[in-house]
């Protein structure tokens, strides 16, 4: 564990490196900050899932910001992916405090998705397509009340170990077809409602059992770093090709895979 002081600007710096990396994919990096809270920042559970859920709170509206400036909502993906994922975060929470369910299956059923999804995204290059009618077509391929049930099922994950979800949501959009450039701000759109509700609701939950709320300094010097790194991420996403975009997601859903495979077998 760190000493008072620096735990605050190691988390800063940790987030603003994996917020910049990640932004341009659609995911918050909270993911990959949840091991980093218990293992060097020392965040005791449970209060680390809220704090992880008040880190996307405080940095996503710095990307979404920069995106909203490029032009880019994420629109009626947006709107689909939050109907889902805020009824499902409140539940999450709620079971997170009140039956603490083991995270042995999940990890490794987060594993057994992300990590050919992310070897598959890595190795290929997608489809070459100009035609303007392009982003209307994943929608087909995954319909909108699959896309509903999904975001909730996420948003459930999201409430009981402090993710965003963008980390599961964002691999599987890019790789049913959707361009990044539409991905990106509607997963960390859904990203910023999830967490926002989650922490209200362990925030009051905490009124009645304990130190379940999150730790505000760490949580919010995570969210500073992540807010700065998130517009640069932001800010260089669509200078980026589509087929380096999908390899980043590859790595980084492969990266937290492996994460969730080593917890999952501890």
């Amino acid at each position: 564990m760190l000493g008072a002081g620096w735990t605050e600007a190691v988390a800063l710096a940790a987030a603003f490196i994996i917020s910049a990396i990640a932004t341009p994919a659609g995911i918050s990096g909270a993911v990959l900050l949840l091991p980093f809270q218990v293992s060097v920042l020392g965040t005791p559970s449970p209060a680390v899932t809220p704090t992880n859920l008040l880190y996307n709170v405080v940095s996503t509206p710095g990307a979404l910001y920069r995106y909203q400036r490029q032009h880019q909502t994420g629109g009626r993906l947006a709107l689909i992916l939050i109907s889902g994922t805020l009824p499902g975060v409140i539940a999450g929470s709620v079971i997170r405090v009140e039956l603490v369910p083991g995270p042995r299956v999940f990890d490794l059923m987060v594993t057994a998705l992300l990590l050919p999804l992310g070897i598959w995204l890595a190795a290929t290059r997608p489809a070459r397509n100009h035609d303007p009618n392009q982003s209307v077509r994943p929608a087909r391929h995954i319909p909108a009340l699959v896309l509903i049930g999904l975001a909730t099922v996420t948003g459930c994950v999201g409430g009981i170990y402090g993710i965003g979800g963008g980390a599961i949501l964002s691999p599987i959009l890019i790789g049913s077809g959707r361009p990044a450039a539409e991905v990106a701000p509607a997963a960390l759109a859904s990203t910023f409602v999830t967490s926002l509700g989650g922490v209200l609701t362990f925030t009051l939950l905490s009124i009645s059992h304990g130190p379940v709320a999150p730790n505000w300094p760490t949580g919010i010097a995570l969210g500073i770093g992540g807010i700065a790194g998130g517009y640069l991420g932001a800010r260089m996403q669509h200078r980026l090709p589509d087929a380096l975009i999908r390899r980043i997601v590859g790595v980084l859903a492969v990266a937290i895979a492996a994460q969730f495979l080593r917890s999952g077998l501890n």
